[in-house]
């Protein structure tokens, strides 16, 4: 397979996982919130209280605009924030029932994908992809810096 192919391969499969996730996750229950606001949840994470500027980090995004994504998922009542004990100033994010369940619902999406998807290969073939996989993600991380 070419290089142009697997280029465009991996531009439509980034873009038909976006929009599967969009389909199964933003119906239904969770018919009030977007795709962005699932992959918030996601990074506030489903164990302790986060502090908002390593979930911003997680996300590649502003503290601003972490700030307003959070605000329209406390009014859903999906994120709690909280003062940290410890330091006032530090606000830390945990999800709330709602939240707790919208995560649990992304974690399964991806993973009945990897497990339809790894199906399909021998043991040894999914330790190559695993391997290119790792490596586009190190390009992408520290070859564009």
């Amino acid at each position: 397979m070419g290089a142009n192919r697997m280029s465009r391969l991996f531009t439509e499969l980034s873009k038909s996982i976006l929009d599967a996730e969009e389909k199964v996750l933003t119906t239904g229950e969770f018919s009030d919130i977007t795709i962005n606001d699932i992959h918030v949840i996601d990074a506030v994470g489903n164990e302790e209280a986060r502090p908002s500027s390593v979930v911003a980090k997680r996300l590649g995004v502003t503290m601003g605009t972490l700030t307003k994504a959070v605000d329209g998922l406390v009014k859903k009542e999906y994120v709690q924030r909280t003062r940290s004990e410890n330091d006032k100033r530090l606000v830390l994010l945990s999800l709330l029932p709602k939240g707790l369940k919208a995560f649990k619902m992304h974690a399964e999406f991806h993973d009945r994908m990897m497990d339809a998807v790894l199906a399909q290969f021998e043991p040894e073939e999914t330790l190559i992809l695993e391997r290119g996989l790792d490596s586009l993600k190190k390009y992408l991380v520290n070859g564009l810096a």
